[in-house]
């Protein structure tokens, strides 16, 4: 299908773009790789389109004083082979690798991934288990939201009218520390059914931190803090994967039952659990 007028922007500068968001009528768009496919649908219908591909400063990934900054237009090609990345934060660049296919990852950004919030996606997962935080600008100025109170609902977040996603801030990983990111691919769209994302510390006496992260089970990511909680208190793999889930309503549909969503989310715990433990020295 053919998507309605619009009229289309390629702003400089972020000053720019803040005054086109104005009056509510635009659209941001980063890689098009959500947004476009809805407008040819009609289900998206902007009245202009605010592309940011020509805004400095907007791509960059780098480390400084512990904390990795991946800017929002970084592709998921340049966030899974970014040296940073794969050095302090590599459960990010592995969640990266599983995005649709290489036209895909060529195109979309981490920050309009991150920003429409699908329910499916990858990334929330690696954020979650990450503890990763977004950063918001707007006319008014600049505000952080961890990723655990971003992701509100399916496609809904904390934004606020006017305001982008920025960049994405993460801590670096300790050299010690073991990861996995494990999912179901739908057969067709290749979005996770379930994707768990794993992150652990061993110490003295066992498992000394656990983050894990879950998607495409509930109507957003989450965190499955009874099993980090059971694995940071000597539970096994196995038992601490059995919670995951289900204190969470899980969605259904003609692929997967809430159900068979909530076993794919546990079996798929363990095996990620288990990798991480492996990779953990």
């Amino acid at each position: 299908m053919i998507a309605n007028p619009f009229t289309y922007s390629a702003p400089a500068t972020l000053e720019e773009v803040f005054a086109m968001l104005e009056d509510g009528s635009g659209k941001v768009l980063a890689g098009g790789m959500s947004l476009i496919p809805l407008m040819k649908l009609r289900l998206a219908a902007p009245e202009s389109l605010i592309d940011l591909r020509h805004v400095p400063g907007l791509k960059e990934i780098g480390e400084s004083g512990g904390v990795v900054r991946v800017g929002a237009m970084a592709t998921h090609h340049e966030v899974e082979l970014s040296p940073v990345i794969r050095g302090k934060c590599p459960l990010l660049g592995e969640a990266a690798s599983h995005i649709g296919d290489p036209q895909v990852r060529n195109m979309g950004t981490i920050g309009g991934s991150v920003a429409h919030a699908d329910p499916a996606a990858d990334y929330p997962a690696a954020l979650m288990a990450l503890e990763a935080r977004i950063v918001l600008r707007s006319a008014q100025g600049e505000r952080v939201v961890p990723a655990e109170g971003f992701f509100l609902d399916a496609f809904t977040t904390a934004m606020e009218p006017g305001e982008l996603v920025v960049a994405i801030e993460v801590a670096a990983e300790d050299s010690n520390e073991g990861f996995k990111y494990e999912k179901v691919p739908h057969p067709a769209s290749g979005f996770p059914v379930v994707g768990v994302a794993v992150r652990v510390k061993r110490g003295p006496a066992g498992i000394a931190m656990a983050r894990i992260g879950v998607t495409g089970m509930g109507s957003h990511a989450f965190r499955a803090r009874n099993a980090e909680a059971l694995l940071e208190g000597g539970a096994s793999a196995a038992a601490a994967a059995a919670v995951v889930g289900v204190d969470q309503e899980a969605n259904s549909d003609l692929y997967a039952s809430a159900d068979y969503r909530r076993h794919l989310a546990q079996v798929h715990a363990a095996r990620a659990i288990a990798a991480a433990l492996s990779r953990a020295s």
